[in-house]
């Protein structure tokens, strides 16, 4: 018995300092992507954001875009936003970011002198927010802007729609044909 108490001992301390190991190098990669986070943080955060590298990591790429479209620099933006759309965990962002922008500027130009310009936006506004809506159907902000984009430009394709004529050789319901009894008193 004692022989077999040795040997459960060094099992267990084996495994204890096997999942001491395992823990410390999750802490060493937990802790290489948290500086590597901060040093996008501080970069977003100084302003100074480097020119376009695609090979930058994609929150920084938003960031960007999100501080040209702060500027002004619309086209700019849309441009940076459409290069993020791919990315799964920024592209949803970058689409609903993108698509408020068009809205933005389709309601600018509706005011302005050229409305008619500012269909051709809201409409791209309106097929962002419905590319957001396809990936998450529980985005409510993204629901609601599509339907303030609606109320701007209505969808024609409900309005002058006329119902399908009848076929001339079209099945009849069962209740309609002749010599059909459907077995009720």
């Amino acid at each position: 018995m004692g022989l077999n108490l040795g040997i459960k001992r060094r099992t267990l301390l084996k495994l204890a300092w096997g999942a001491l190991a395992l823990l410390a190098a999750a802490a060493a990669f937990d802790g290489a992507r948290l500086m590597a986070d901060e040093r996008i943080n501080a970069q977003i955060a100084s302003g100074a954001l480097p020119p376009e590298d695609p090979e930058a990591p994609a929150e920084l790429r938003f960031a960007q875009a999100c501080a040209q479209a702060a500027s002004g620099a619309a086209e700019a933006a849309l441009t940076r936003y459409g290069a993020l759309q791919a990315d799964t965990q920024v592209g949803q962002a970058a689409r609903y970011n993108g698509a408020n922008l068009l809205l933005r500027q389709g309601i600018a130009l509706r005011a302005g002198a050229q409305p008619g310009q500012a269909l051709a936006l809201v409409e791209l506004a309106k097929e962002g927010y419905r590319e957001v809506l396809r990936h998450d159907a529980d985005d409510w902000a993204a629901r609601y802007n599509l339907e303030r984009a609606q109320r701007l430009v209505a969808d024609p394709e409900g309005e002058d729609e006329e119902p399908p004529a009848a076929r001339r050789g079209a099945e009849r319901a069962a209740t309609t044909m002749r010599g059909y009894s459907p077995g009720l008193p």
